[in-house]
């Protein structure tokens, strides 16, 4: 047996341990954020805190915005500690943040649309890692369409107008589909271009990075999908 036929098989328990790695703890983060969103929803004392204060709203917000742009723009220059904790720290902030969706959608229409989501982020998914097609060139126009939402989100909390929330909406579902598939592309390059090796805090620490991807476009699809498919509790 010749040392390329060697090398493959050790290749292939690379990328499956890497991936595996990702969506591991791109579970974690979920489950972490669920956790936290409903326990918050079910303490009055937390909720009054919460939404009694809506400076401690931006605060958080804003303090997850700086969680995100940690780990995305130094990971490389910390530990694979620090980055895991980031991480971890960002899923159950944002579990605070949307805690709110348990006071406005009923319990069993969340259910429902989580797993309308799963079921769609999977087969984006498994297209974005199948697909021969090089999606480099969409990266760029999602990423374009992901900074105008965020404009007209922001324009929207002034105007308030229900066809422009529609549009975002519609829109936001697309661009969202389209960076899952991207990001599990990203995801296959990064794990097919890892020497051998690798040392495995660095591998540890692209794997964090690639559940924040995966995550954020998780959560994105889910909290828009609910639009369409949460019934209010009201």
């Amino acid at each position: 047996m010749d040392q390329v036929s060697l090398a493959r098989p050790r290749a292939d328990i690379m990328v499956n341990e890497f991936v595996r790695s990702v969506y591991n703890w791109m579970a974690v983060g979920l489950a972490l954020t669920g956790v936290v969103a409903f326990y918050v929803s079910n303490s009055p004392s937390l909720l009054r805190l919460l939404f009694g204060n809506p400076i401690l709203i931006f605060i958080l917000i804003f303090g997850e915005l700086g969680l995100v742009f940690a780990i995305s723009g130094m990971v490389t220059r910390m530990s694979a500690g620090t980055a895991t904790s980031l991480f971890v720290l960002y899923s159950g902030l944002n579990g605070v943040t949307i805690s709110s969706i348990f006071l406005i959608y009923t319990r069993t229409s969340i259910v429902s649309t989580f797993f309308v989501c799963a079921a769609t982020f999977v087969a984006c998914s498994v297209y974005g890692w199948t697909t021969k097609r090089d999606l480099t060139s969409f990266g760029g126009f999602l990423v374009m369409g992901l900074i105008g939402i965020i404009i007209a989100s922001v324009v929207n909390m002034f105007i308030h107008s229900s066809a422009m929330s529609a549009i975002i909406t519609y829109i936001g579902v697309f661009v969202f589909l389209g960076l899952t598939a991207y990001d599990t592309q990203r995801l296959k390059e990064m794990a097919l271009t890892q020497p051998a090796g690798l040392d495995a805090s660095v591998v540890r620490k692209g794997a964090i990075l690639g559940a924040l991807s995966l995550y954020l476009d998780f959560i994105n699809l889910f909290l828009l999908l609910l639009r369409f498919f949460g019934q209010s509790r009201e």
